[in-house]
């Protein structure tokens, strides 16, 4: 399956998998999966939530623009800054500012982890776009 046909069925966020923490999902392996989901959620901004900080929040609109649009094109993943092959969180620079993106797995109900981040039926992904400072 191409990355275009399964951002396109990642759509869906009721969709179900039938994948474990130890077992390989339909579309890969589970940290393959999880990477599609975190991939998608921040390249699109579907597929969870995305949020904000408040040092960020107060930039001016065409710097945020910048950062969100910056994270949304982030592909430099290697073994040093995403060591479990998710994509959930890299550090980069925008307009001379260091900025930290990180993706967290909560239950739907936002009250606990996801028990399976492989899984969009069971679990809220939340992109966290920070300045460093703000960490």
């Amino acid at each position: 399956m191409t990355t275009d046909a399964a951002a396109a069925r990642m759509k869906d966020s009721h969709m179900t998998l039938d994948c474990s923490f130890s077992q390989n999902c339909a579309l890969g392996s589970r940290q393959q999966r999880i990477a599609q989901l975190n991939d998608s959620l921040r390249r699109t901004g579907q597929g969870g939530r995305v949020v904000l900080t408040a040092g960020v929040a107060a930039l001016q609109a065409t710097v945020i623009a910048d950062i969100v649009a910056t994270v949304a094109r982030f592909d430099k993943f290697d073994g040093d800054n995403d060591p479990y092959g998710e994509h959930d969180c890299a550090v980069l620079e925008v307009g001379g500012k260091a900025i930290i993106w990180k993706v967290d797995y909560y239950d739907r109900a936002m009250q606990f982890g996801s028990d399976d981040p492989a899984d969009p039926a069971v679990t809220t992904r939340v992109l966290t776009i920070m300045l460093s400072e703000d960490y």
